[in-house]
């Protein structure tokens, strides 16, 4: 292991990315391929989401088995993505990108076909394996292939409009395939985008080279079995209870792996986690925050799908399109937030869009019976996605500042596990509240909790956002962070 004195950190990856050890550079174009792939990774956390009544017709699920065709993707890809990340660093992030997308194409045609329900949740685990180890070297390879912060911080934008945006942009997409053809076509629509980006990819994409090194296998095992575990714990958590023993063993487990893995990589010279990326207190806060405002933000999905559906009357295409203003909002900040990045800082844009989604959040409980969409839907759902818009791209580059670039994909998969399980302790916590306060006859009373139970995990990340005001100094990563793998 290196010395552990301090270096100062560049103000972006960018800036050391330049020596790569191939001779073609990455295009603007390839940004914009891998860009695409990872909004259809994206789509898929959220396409189903409407079409599931369609397919406990189809297939005949069950009411619990149902959830699996959601929280079997969930899982994967919640699990794998510091596996995934760690295995861009040190096999090549074009390689790996490129065989995590293959896993995903190959398994959402399967999933298209699935007679069984069993078809359907294992093509979509498989689909989540293939987005977990491509997902990661998405946001590397468009960081360290940049050319200056600038085109950095323009990359970074596309990408977090992509990841905020796409997933109520899969609500829209899902609710038009689903009525105008099947819900099948969810699924079949990634095949000739996934095969489209497969073909062209390497000719637009430097890869980044081999580093060899004794793999983590303790780290890849324990990393997956806490990340997994959680995950797994709080999907079940509504359905057992928070205080029941599956919970609170889960729990235990979980706590036991993650302990397990820090004592790991604390001693491991190629370590899967690099701990000194947890070291800085504003990354930690720009991690905490990523996961509390992205986790409102799927868990008010969950609640606003069946409030379409079931008060106002929306059918699968009506829902689809009344989520319109979260990706348009969300797209149009992506233009706007570079400049603001480049004249205020990250800090200052983080805690404004905290506000916003925390006010989004609070116009949502005065929903009453007589509330229209227009008056009290529409302004919240534009607040949430102008506040998301403009906060996830600084959070992503603060979070990622100051890595190096051999380390990007192990620090882009901890952002986007993080982002993960921030969905999925959003998703449980407010299921169970809904749930817990549910009104036969009243679908208001438990959505009333449920946006109360939002307010309260944007006031947390808003918090977290506060504190980064305080901390205005350049990021500081101890050497032994970057040690060679």
């Amino acid at each position: 292991m290196s010395s552990s004195a301090p270096t100062t950190a560049p103000t972006s990856a960018a800036t050391t990315a330049a020596p790569q050890a191939t001779a073609r550079t990455t295009t603007s174009a390839g940004i914009w391929i891998v860009l695409l792939a990872q909004l259809m990774l994206v789509l898929d956390s959220a396409v189903m989401n409407v079409g599931l009544p369609h397919i406990a017709t189809d297939l005949h699920f069950g009411p619990a088995s149902l959830s699996w065709v959601l929280n079997g993707y969930a899982l994967a890809f919640g699990g794998l993505l510091l596996l995934g990340g760690r295995l861009g660093d040190v096999f090549g992030r074009l390689s790996v990108f490129w065989i995590g997308l293959a896993v995903f194409t190959v398994f959402s045609l399967l999933g298209g076909l699935a007679t069984e329900p069993w078809m359907l949740v294992t093509a979509r685990a498989l689909q989540g394996v293939g987005a977990a180890i491509a997902a990661p070297s998405v946001l590397a390879l468009i960081t360290t292939t940049a050319r200056d912060d600038a085109a950095r911080n323009r990359a970074l934008a596309a990408f977090t409009a992509v990841s905020s945006g796409g997933a109520a942009l899969g609500m829209l997409l899902g609710g038009v395939l689903t009525d105008l053809l099947s819900w099948r076509w969810t699924l079949f629509i990634n095949v000739p985008i996934g095969i489209a980006v497969l073909l062209t990819v390497r000719r637009h994409v430097a890869d980044t080279p081999r580093r060899p090194g004794r793999f983590d296998v303790v780290g890849a095992v324990t990393s997956t079995g806490a990340a997994a575990t959680l995950v797994w714990t709080l999907i079940k958590a509504p359905e057992h209870g928070w205080t029941s023993a599956p919970t609170l063993v889960g729990l235990a487990v979980a706590v036991l792996l993650a302990v397990a893995l820090v004592v790991t990589e604390a001693r491991h010279p190629h370590p899967l986690l690099r701990l000194g990326l947890l070291r800085s207190r504003t990354r930690v806060a720009t991690l905490v925050t990523m996961a509390a405002l992205y986790g409102g933000m799927l868990a008010t999905f969950f609640v606003m799908v069946q409030y379409f559906e079931e008060d106002l009357g929306y059918g699968p295409l009506q829902t689809g399109f009344a989520f319109l203003p979260i990706p348009l909002s969300v797209f149009t900040m992506s233009r706007i937030t570079p400049r603001l990045v480049a004249r205020f800082r990250q800090p200052p844009i983080i805690a404004t869009g905290a506000v916003g989604v925390l006010a989004g959040f609070l116009y949502l409980l005065q929903i009453d019976a007589s509330t229209s969409y227009w008056t009290g839907v529409f302004p919240a759902l534009l607040a949430l996605g102008l506040s998301m818009g403009g906060s996830f791209m600084p959070i992503t580059s603060l979070a990622l500042q100051g890595v190096e670039p051999e380390h990007a994909g192990s620090a882009s998969g901890l952002l986007q596990t993080m982002q993960q399980l921030g969905g999925a302790v959003g998703l449980a916590v407010i299921a169970s509240v809904y749930a817990s306060h549910a009104v036969p006859g009243d679908f208001l009373a438990g959505a009333h909790a449920g946006f109360a139970a939002a307010s309260v995990i944007a006031a947390l990340g808003l918090a977290s956002a506060a504190s980064l005001l305080a901390r205005p100094r350049a990021l500081v990563v101890p050497a032994d962070a970057a040690d060679p793998a």
